[in-house]
């Protein structure tokens, strides 16, 4: 089991950053791939990066490409999310997500989550 905590969301000006914190803690969680999602209202979640156990980066939403960064700190089992130049549609609920499996940006291949942080960026 991986217990999956979110941090670092809030009310950002548009252009603005935020780096967004993911602990993990569990059996083996620096072993998993670990991704962000976001889901904003009415609308479907939606990947927006990963990084395999490994530092591999699985790819970027093109929305937020140029302007998001994921890193991971193994012996710290966290995962960051550094989001620069914020815009008004960035904002949602931001997830992250482990799994052992195959990494993909399908959020159905992921086996753990959060219980997910706030970000609000205003125009």
């Amino acid at each position: 089991q991986v217990q999956l905590v979110e941090s670092g969301g809030g009310l950002v000006q548009a252009g603005g950053s935020l780096r967004l914190s993911c602990g993990a803690s569990g059996r083996t969680s620096s072993y998993h791939t670990m991704g962000w999602f976001r889901q904003a209202p009415g609308k479907e979640r939606e990947f927006v990066t990963a990084v395999t156990a490994g530092g591999r980066t699985i790819g970027y939403a093109d929305s937020v490409k140029g302007r998001f960064t994921i890193s991971r700190d193994n012996a710290k089992n966290t995962v960051y999310l550094q989001m620069n130049s914020l815009k008004a549609e960035d904002s949602a609920v931001y997830y992250c997500a482990a799994t052992r499996g195959i990494a993909t940006m399908r959020s159905s291949s992921y086996d753990y989550w959060g219980q997910g942080t706030q970000v609000t960026v205003s125009s």
